[in-house]
């Protein structure tokens, strides 16, 4: 048995040292930024209490927005952390400022109503469906569009023209309708023709028929 009580309580084994040593210098690297983006928070929400420049308590906003964002590119807080403090961050900016349009970076934050918000995704939903229904805008595809739309302007131009040199011209009868007309006419005499030949070969049977009677 030992003589003297076992103090340490530490790691023991090699790769437990090691862990130890990474952790030290992780914590020395990752601790600065995690402070860093404290204090842009903290100073971002004095400016906008404090003072009345819009443009200082932009910058301020600005800062600490990016700051959030330094620590978790680095992985010293995590994404969703650094998104949900932005945001919290932001609303108790406007909350301080009046609800005023602030310029954060490369984006805007502002506050809008849900009727304005539905109303804007449904122009873009339109929009959208209205892309899809032309289809593949592509400069061959347009290049036929502009071929058909013009040929149409053509054929119309020439149909236009032919009816007015028809007009000028005088109306007459097409091709159809004269033989039509023609077949008509033809159908009329010859019925008329059969009909004389009928009466005539009547009229001539009734004389032999008295003939034959006179004989008996």
């Amino acid at each position: 048995m030992a003589k003297t009580p076992r103090t340490w309580t530490g790691a023991r084994t090699p790769s437990g040292l090691k862990r130890v040593r990474q952790a030290e210098r992780r914590r020395d690297i990752l601790q600065p930024r995690r402070t860093a983006a404290k204090t842009f928070v903290s100073k971002a929400l004095d400016v906008a209490t404090h003072q009345a420049d819009p443009e200082t308590a932009a910058t301020a906003l600005a800062e600490a927005h990016s700051a959030l964002d330094r620590a978790a590119k680095a992985g010293a807080i995590h994404p969703n952390a650094a998104a949900r403090r932005k945001s919290r961050l932001t609303l108790k900016f406007n909350a301080a400022t009046g609800g005023a349009h602030v310029q954060s970076g490369a984006r805007v934050t502002k506050t809008t109503s849900k009727a304005q918000a539905q109303k804007a995704a449904r122009s873009r939903i339109a929009l959208s469906k209205a892309d899809k229904a032309k289809g593949a805008q592509t400069a061959a595809g347009k290049a036929r569009a502009a071929l058909s739309k013009t040929a149409r302007a053509e054929a119309a131009a020439s149909a236009k023209a032919s009816a007015a040199e028809a007009t000028a011209a005088g109306t007459k009868p097409t091709g159809k309708t004269a033989a039509k007309t023609g077949g008509k006419t033809t159908a009329k005499s010859g019925s008329k023709a059969t009909a004389t030949k009928a009466k005539a070969s009547t009229a001539t049977r009734k004389p032999a028929a008295s003939k034959t009677a006179t004989k008996k």
